[in-house]
């Protein structure tokens, strides 16, 4: 029998991978960007988002005054800008300029025309943790473009979104698809 032993490292340890976008909000009267992995899908009807923002961060600001946010999905060919805005803060350094920005029906979150997916969210919530805030959003419209679809879909392969590892940190593009969810599973011998 082969055993397999286990090994604890410790409780901070986060999920892996974890998905990099750029949440924006309007602080100070402009548009500023902060890239933000720590983010996930809550509830489906109404589709909701939490991103977790630290309390002290540019960003968080104005999305306590405004309690609106977009989440903007980089592809790879953004990994520098995407950095950039997770190294330099809004208050020291005027990122506006930095992407093309439009807005779609909510006018206080500023979304990335450079981005393939852009998700613009209200905030329904707003849960204080010890180091960060944690918004959760009502997801209320959700712009790409027809060349990054398939069959009226977001098409992974040409959005080409990364992931960020911790607590490497590092950025790795996608791979390959293995599989098709809710399907694969009923290949598994003696389910029911």
């Amino acid at each position: 029998m082969n055993k397999m032993n286990k090994i604890n490292i410790g409780p901070s340890f986060p999920l892996y991978p974890m998905p990099v976008t750029l949440v924006g909000a309007i602080v100070e009267g402009r548009p500023n960007f902060l890239t933000v992995a720590w983010i996930s899908r809550v509830n489906l009807d109404p589709p909701l988002l939490a991103v977790a923002l630290n309390k002290l961060r540019y960003t968080t600001r104005g999305v306590q005054e405004h309690r609106t946010f977009s989440v903007n999905i980089p592809g790879v060919d953004l990994v520098a800008e995407t950095d950039y805005c997770g190294l330099v803060s809004g208050k020291e350094v005027d990122k506006s300029g930095l992407f093309q920005v439009f807005y779609g029906e909510l006018k206080t979150a500023p979304l990335i025309r450079e981005c393939p997916l852009n998700l613009e969210c209200r905030v329904v919530e707003m849960v204080t943790l010890p180091t960060h805030l944690l918004f959760i959003g009502e997801v209320v419209g959700a712009y790409t473009e027809e060349r990054f679809l398939s069959d009226g879909k977001p098409d992974m392969q040409r959005m080409k979104p990364f992931v960020f590892l911790r607590p490497e940190g590092t950025y790795w593009k996608l791979g390959e698809k293995i599989g098709e969810a809710y399907r694969i599973g009923k290949e598994v011998p003696g389910r029911r």
